[in-house]
């Protein structure tokens, strides 16, 4: 079961395409945070919504957000896929322990391995005010998290 709106976002610290620790609570305090589970770097639907996060950047990137994106791939696939791609924001690598944190956030499909598409939005208090929970082959609407933010 996904994290429900209105709970404390569970806490976590993962590794960046770039080997840094990152963690939830960073954030506290000063930014509202946008956290994307998606299933795995280099596929169609993935690079199309990491995309459109690196075209509309400033929507999601500025003085008052961040974009944490997640997925269970390796640090080093998603170095290599944010290099491909021109993506900037922190690519957490949910890895190892695998898939711990999309289990926290209820998006780990067991059977499969890996996780679901699922968004959270967090404010500056570490509650989530916003989610959306997809499968695997469904797009999420980049629309719907500017909306989100905007009503924080």
């Amino acid at each position: 079961m996904a994290v429900e709106i209105g709970q404390p976002a569970p806490e976590f610290t993962l590794p960046s395409q770039y080997g840094e620790q990152v963690s939830l609570s960073d954030y506290r305090g000063s930014k509202n945070v946008l956290v994307m589970f998606y299933p795995f770097a280099f596929t169609g639907v993935c690079t199309g919504e990491l995309c459109t996060i690196r075209d509309r950047y400033t929507d999601f990137v500025n003085d008052d957000t961040v974009v944490l994106s997640i997925s269970c791939d390796s640090t080093h696939t998603l170095k290599v896929f944010a290099a491909q791609e021109g993506l900037t924001h922190p690519m957490l690598s949910d890895f190892w322990p695998h898939g711990e944190v999309s289990r926290a956030y209820g998006v780990f499909l067991e059977d499969k391995g890996f996780s679901t598409r699922g968004s959270f939005v967090i404010d500056k208090e570490g509650i989530v005010r916003w989610a959306v929970v997809n499968g695997p082959g469904e797009a999420r609407s980049a629309d719907d998290y500017a909306a989100a933010l905007a009503a924080l």
